[in-house]
């Protein structure tokens, strides 16, 4: 007999997914599947999948190891790049010990000189990634992604063939749909599940080995969300906040909890767990598959790019269709692009969008917990 979960253990599944992932990296290991490992929305995953690799998110989002990695890297450097270094150097992320290898990529200055370092214990590949987003910057970054391809081809002694590469397109295409239409629940005003069960599934699914498995699983989930709303089962009325800014997980959660601790709730996310890793699909009826996957991720609109019209527009999307009452940037310090960009993001939404807007920088310590909170919850009241 089928045990029908509730929906908050369905939930808490996908918050344990990253956890329960690694054990799963080691057995895979033992098996002799290769392990890519990432740090960036940019990384073409769909090449890696095609023969037959499984693809990772390396561990970057707590102040375990900055301490550590503060002995090579300056202080005063982001901390998700000094987290990053560190949990490689310290081999304290399971992901990166079992990685074959990690693809790395030219963002931000901080990032491309950490690689550098980086490259003295493990194998890594680095992407060059264009900072504009032209008609000429897609031709090198399809160059990239061959040369991608090249790599592992080399690397692996296999032939990943143009067929092979489809089929990765439709799995991850598919799950990205699912999870698209798992955030658009929150269309509904009042909103049915809290922004941090939200967050909860969207990045534990980036753990997810089997990708296929996906959409059968979100897809469950969303018919059980939009049941339960059909039923009366929902959130109180609340502010809705959109969050955007830097890439959110593990310490800098606290954001999340300020804001739904405060009397609102997140009902979308721009930042690169959210919208923005999922929002566009790769171009399954394009001839040519590699100029598809160059145009699909080379669109995404980070902070590195300049202009960044991209963002605005996902930006802009997202607060009239989620009827957003207030945004919140989350930067984290030192991270030079976002935190530059915070005056055109105000300007947008402040003028074009006529919402209030508030950025809080922070770290991956819980030492401004307090501060958040007394700030956030400040904003909502205004609300």
């Amino acid at each position: 007999m089928e045990v029908i979960k509730e929906l908050p253990e369905v939930f808490e599944e996908f918050a344990e997914q990253r956890k329960n992932s690694f054990l799963g990296v080691k057995e895979l290991k033992d098996k002799g599947v290769p392990i890519v490992g990432a740090y960036c929305t940019y990384f073409p995953q769909e090449i890696a999948m095609a023969m037959g690799a499984a693809t990772v998110g390396l561990c970057s989002t707590s102040d375990e190891t900055i301490p550590e990695a503060e002995k090579d890297l300056p202080k005063n450097l982001c901390p998700l790049i000094k987290s990053s270094y560190g949990f490689a150097k310290t081999d304290k992320c399971p992901f990166f010990y079992f990685s074959d290898v990690v693809v790395g990529e030219t963002t931000c200055d901080g990032k491309k000189k950490m690689y550098e370092y980086m490259k003295e214990f493990k194998d890594v590949f680095l992407m060059e990634l264009p900072n504009t987003q032209g008609e000429e910057a897609l031709k090198l970054w399809k160059s990239e992604i061959i040369r991608f391809r090249e790599y592992l081809e080399q690397k692996f002694d296999v032939e990943i063939t143009e067929e092979m590469i489809r089929e990765a397109v439709k799995v991850n295409n598919a799950g990205r749909r699912s999870l698209k239409k798992l955030y658009e629940v929150m269309r509904n005003d009042p909103a049915p599940i809290k922004g941090q069960d939200l967050f909860k599934v969207l990045y534990g699914s980036t753990f997810k080995f089997d990708r296929a498995a996906i959409p059968d699983e979100v897809d469950a989930l969303v018919d059980k969300i939009k049941r339960e709303y059909a039923q009366g089962r929902m959130e109180e009325k609340k502010p809705r906040i959109l969050v955007t800014g830097c890439p959110i997980g593990g310490a800098s959660e606290k954001v999340i909890r300020a804001i739904e601790d405060n009397g609102g709730i997140v009902v979308t996310y721009e930042n690169c767990t959210g919208a923005k890793s999922i929002d566009k699909l790769v171009d399954e009826d394009n001839p040519d598959i590699y100029d598809a996957l160059a145009r699909r991720y080379l669109n995404i609109g980070c902070s590195v790019m300049t202009p960044n019209p991209n963002r605005l527009e996902l930006l802009g999307r997202l607060i009239d269709e989620y009827k957003v009452d207030g945004v919140v940037e989350m930067v984290l310090q030192a991270c030079h692009t976002y935190n530059v960009e915070t005056l055109g993001i105000r300007r947008f939404v402040n003028e074009k969008k006529n919402i209030p807007y508030i950025s809080v920088e922070t770290d991956y310590s819980q030492a401004d917990i307090g501060q958040l909170n007394t700030r956030i919850a400040a904003f909502i009241e205004m609300l």
